[in-house]
């Protein structure tokens, strides 16, 4: 279990780094998938089944792929390269080293106690059950919200278009 959690972990950093360095906007979007999957894999470790799905539709399905397309469709970049900005190298190496450095700290100085192993269970359902009985109404309101939102989104795009 230690040993796919390190790999989920190493998967994760790795990524990230790409995604953070990479001087291709393309390569840094395509890297952020393999630091995604990661968090998916290891919400799956924790057996926090619906989260690592929402993890996969929304952030894989949506926010990735909304921003790869938005990358390639982006009309007027046909003769220009598409890169990532070199600016504050050397401070956001710093910051990392610091923050790193106490990360290191406090892995290093915390009593880590094991608890024994115990088979997971499905979690969706008792979610669902909650969204659909006690929590209808905010629930409901949450989606009567996001509606709203998208209503004025298109109206404030459509708005632009004309002018």
């Amino acid at each position: 279990m230690r040993m796919v959690f390190a790999l989920f972990a190493a998967l994760i950093v790795s990524s990230a780094g790409v995604t953070a360095f990479s001087r291709n906007i393309v390569h840094s979007a395509f890297a952020l998938l393999g630091a995604f999957a990661g968090v998916a894999g290891i919400y799956v470790l924790l057996a926090a089944d619906f989260v690592a799905m929402v993890q996969i539709f929304v952030y894989i399905g949506g926010i990735l792929v909304l921003t790869i397309f938005a990358v390639m469709l982006t009309q007027g970049l046909t003769g220009v390269n598409v890169s990532n900005r070199a600016v504050g190298r050397i401070p956001a190496l710093a910051t990392t080293l610091i923050v790193g450095a106490v990360m290191l700290y406090a892995i290093l100085k915390t009593p880590w106690y094991e608890v024994k192993a115990h088979s997971p269970a499905p979690t969706t359902y008792g979610i669902g059950n909650a969204f659909l009985g006690a929590y209808v109404l905010p629930f409901e309101l949450a989606s009567i919200v996001l509606l709203a939102a998208l209503i004025g989104a298109i109206v404030i795009s459509r708005q632009e278009s004309r002018e």
